[in-house]
C-alpha cells in the first residue's frame, strides 16, 4: 500500500521514518491563511487543516494511505502562528514567558472514503524569561518557521519548566502512537 505524508516538514518526515515504513512526501498546497481566517476554535482549526492536507493529496492518489497533520499553539483562546521573523518570534515568546499554553497537533489519515482523525493536546509552561534570554534563544535556534516560535526538538526545550503530553512525538509534529494505531486499523503492517 502506498503511504504518503502530505507535508514538506523535515520534522514530520523524520518522525515518520522512525516507523521504518516506505513512504514519500508531497506538498499539499493548502491555503492555510484562508483556513485561519475562518475563526474556528484552535482544536477544530488544526483538525480541519490536517484533513484538508490529507484530502488535497488523496484526490490525486486514491489508493494511497495519506497522512495529513497540522500543529498550532493556542494561548488565551487565540492561535499563535509561525512568526516569520526573529523580531516577531521574540515578541511571541515574551507573551508566553512564565505562562501556560496548549500545543495542538491534529492528525488526519485518509484511505479512499475512510478518514480517521486524532487530536493531541499538550500543555506546556514556559519558564519566566527575559527579552535578552529570548533574543539569544531566537538567534541560536531560528524558530521562525515554528508555531509558537520555539523548537522543542532542539534548544527550545530549555525554555520550559513543564510539558504534559501523553505522546511526546506529538509535540514535534506527528503523534506516532495514534498514527501507528490508525495505520494498523487500515491494514498497514507496522513493524
Amino acid at each position: 500500500m502506498d503511504l504518503i505524508l502530505a507535508s514538506t516538514s523535515p520534522y514530520r518526515r523524520e518522525l515518520l521514518s522512525r516507523l521504518r515504513l516506505p513512504f514519500h512526501c508531497l506538498p499539499p498546497g493548502v491555503d492555510e491563511d484562508a483556513m485561519h481566517r475562518l475563526g474556528l476554535p484552535p482544536a477544530e482549526l488544526a483538525g480541519r487543516l490536517a484533513e484538508a492536507k490529507a484530502d488535497a493529496i488523496a484526490r490525486h492518489h486514491p489508493g494511497a494511505v495519506v497522512i495529513g497533520s497540522d500543529q498550532l499553539v493556542a494561548f488565551d483562546g487565540r492561535v499563535l502562528g509561525k512568526p516569520g521573523s526573529p523580531d516577531r518570534a521574540v515578541e511571541q515568546l515574551l507573551t508566553l514567558s512564565g505562562r501556560e499554553h496548549e500545543l495542538i497537533t491534529a492528525l488526519a489519515v485518509r484511505l479512499g472514503d475512510r478518514l480517521i482523525r486524532h487530536t493531541e493536546v499538550a500543555r506546556l509552561r514556559f519558564r519566566p524569561l527575559s527579552r535578552p534570554e529570548l533574543e539569544r534563544y531566537v538567534a541560536a535556534d531560528l524558530p521562525i518557521d515554528c508555531a509558537g516560535s520555539y523548537k522543542l526538538e532542539s534548544l527550545g526545550i530549555a525554555l520550559f519548566d513543564r510539558i504534559d503530553c501523553p505522546d511526546h512525538t506529538a509535540i514535534v509534529g506527528l503523534p506516532l502512537i495514534a498514527l501507528t494505531t490508525i495505520l494498523r486499523d487500515l491494514g498497514v503492517s507496522v513493524p
